[in-house]
């Protein structure tokens, strides 16, 4: 039966979306069905940078080391990015413009001024090689890159030499000198800057699938929009409940949160960085993950919760050091992209009274809404996802016809929004794939609701890899090894990680009389490959690997003997 919180939580909902209150529901129809929308979203992304930037005008918004910059100073600067790409580079309504470059103040600016421009932002994955950068911006037709200096020299050590202009951008510096190559030197007063609508191209983010080549998953304004603000309303509940509970304090410190994510994944951008608009919420980045360096940016900057991949919040709780750093002005510590073992649940509850664990699932598909596990029902349940997140979220678990199988059933868990993104770019064929005629989007995952109707995800019916939170394709990495002249035949699975989820591992069997060894075939790898699909171990055979009748390799017996290994070379 539903517990206390889950009843608490339905009340609050109601209350704050029911007729005449603050996010009171319209509908709009897709697929044939009238989907929930909360009536008083900024229909596009330009207004909802305006509308709260302006609201909360000089308070800090970014840190980045010895920067401080407020929302105000913020949305200046991407105004002016938005009218120096209308007139200096002439972007137009719709235009792909890419972004590839580490997490910076100048990465949200960009953002901004690209989506204020009419253009679509295409996050590229900083961490793909030079050779996967090219292929994502020629998949989308990007006219327009903005590169820091890393990714910029991947791009030409590939021999970039396609049609989108490539402009460097020295993201170490002060914003108005990294912003410079953008901005030029004219004045940009008098550029006119279109009106956007719910309807146009937003955003464009990649996720690999079981099929090989990353696909673009673009959304639109509405999508986007839509999509935050259901992290927006599940706030405004968890406010409520603290309130109610008399927990809201006067002294309370203001919002903060550690960036620990790359913003160029739907996580970073939406519940972290989008989110933070509208809560007055101050963003800290920190350039790579290390948990010592986080501890002292949570004592300084008094940050108050994070999202990252599970690990990192137990690896803070596990440091023998944690007592000389001042972390009470933690008050939630958020995972996802990969499950959090129990006893972790439990422990930080334990150890972080005031920061309860939370845990998300969400994919770039739905704009990383679609279900989450909070405080004591996490405690209770500490193995599911969670609820569907109302109150935007309609979730089923369909067979393999698109029906929903009856309560308590394994099927691929399904979900439907306003938030769902509105395909794969140029490949109308895999988004046919996905979705079923009446608008829910398939995830691959397989997994049952519970008679309370908590999500319980047990296996994946896509061939990939999720290395916290990174979707990997099986069938890319093989494709990459098999590039190799040694290699006869492969094969690449997830081995389970404590801190990243899964990770890539692979067994070979090479020409006779050829070899390589593990260093070698990784050295091979990391010019074809980002560095986190290169598998973190092989293991090499001596025979040509078990064969099913199809003959087709065998990968389900591969990654059960494999998989033991791996687990019993751990323990």
């Amino acid at each position: 039966m539903p517990s206390e919180l889950d009843l608490r939580i339905a009340k609050a909902t109601d209350m704050l979306t029911g007729p005449g209150a603050p996010m009171a529901l319209t509908t709009f129809k897709a697929h044939g069905v009238d989907l929930p929308m909360v009536a008083a979203a900024p229909p596009a992304l330009p207004q909802y940078f305006a509308y709260f930037c302006a609201q909360h005008g000089d308070t800090e918004f970014i840190v980045d080391g010895d920067q401080r910059i407020s929302f105000k100073d913020t949305y200046a600067a991407a105004d002016k990015v938005a009218r120096a790409l209308v007139k200096n580079f002439g972007v137009q309504r719709g235009d792909r413009i890419g972004i590839a470059m580490r997490n910076a103040p100048s990465w949200i600016v960009l953002y901004m001024g690209i989506l204020m421009a009419g253009g679509c932002a295409t996050l590229l994955n900083g961490w793909w090689q030079g050779s996967e950068l090219a292929a994502g911006i020629e998949d989308v037709g990007a006219t327009l890159v903005f590169a820091d200096a890393q990714r910029a020299q991947r791009l030409d050590e590939a021999a970039y030499a396609g049609p989108a202009k490539i402009v460097t951008l020295d993201i170490a510096a002060p914003l108005a000198t990294a912003l410079a190559p953008v901005l030029g030197s004219d004045d940009l007063c008098g550029v006119a800057l279109p009106e956007v609508t719910g309807d146009d191209l937003a955003t464009i983010l990649f996720t690999s699938g079981s099929t090989g080549q990353s696909k673009g998953a673009f959304s639109t304004h509405r999508a986007v929009v839509q999509g935050t603000f259901n992290y927006i309303a599940q706030a405004l509940v968890m406010l409520q409940l603290a309130t109610e509970d008399g927990t809201v304090s006067e002294n309370r410190p203001p919002h903060a949160t550690l960036l620990t994510v790359p913003l160029f994944h739907v996580t970073g951008e939406v519940p972290v960085m989008l989110v933070s608009f509208a809560i007055g919420r101050k963003i800290v980045m920190m350039p790579k993950w290390n948990v010592v360096d986080a501890m002292k940016l949570i004592e300084k900057e008094k940050i108050t919760n994070f999202t990252g991949v599970p690990l990192m919040s137990f690896e803070i709780m596990t440091h023998p050091d944690r007592h000389k750093y001042d972390l009470s002005s933690l008050q939630g510590l958020a995972g996802g992209g990969a499950p959090r073992p129990v006893e972790h649940v439990k422990r930080i509850a334990e150890e972080f009274p005031t920061a309860p664990p939370a845990l998300g699932y969400g994919l770039t598909e739905t704009n990383g809404i679609g279900a989450g596990n909070y405080s004591t029902n996490y405690l209770e349940k500490p193995n599911s996802t969670g609820l569907p997140t109302k109150p935007l979220v309609d979730m089923a678990i369909l067979d393999d016809a698109g029906k929903p199988v009856p309560q308590g059933e394994r099927g691929e868990v399904s979900i439907r929004s306003v938030a769902l993104f509105s395909g794969y770019w140029n490949r109308p064929d895999a988004t046919a794939d996905c979705m079923t005629s009446d608008g829910y989007f398939r995830t691959g995952d397989i997994g049952y609701l519970d008679p309370d109707g908590y999500l319980f995800i047990v296996d994946r019916k896509k061939d990939i890899i999720i290395r916290g939170g990174e979707n990997i394709s099986c069938q890319e990495v093989e494709a990459a090894i098999y590039e190799h002249p040694a290699i006869a035949e492969a094969c690449v699975f997830g081995l389970p990680d404590e801190r990243l989820g899964e990770v890539p591992g692979a067994v070979v069997y090479c020409h006779p009389g050829q070899s390589v060894d593990e260093a070698g075939l990784a050295e091979f790898l990391k010019d074809r490959i980002a560095a986190f699909k290169i598998p973190t171990k092989v293991w090499f055979e001596a025979n040509s690997l078990p064969r099913l009748g199809t003959e087709k390799i065998d990968k389900v017996s591969l990654r059960a003997k494999y998989r033991a290994i791996w687990q019993q070379a751990a323990a």
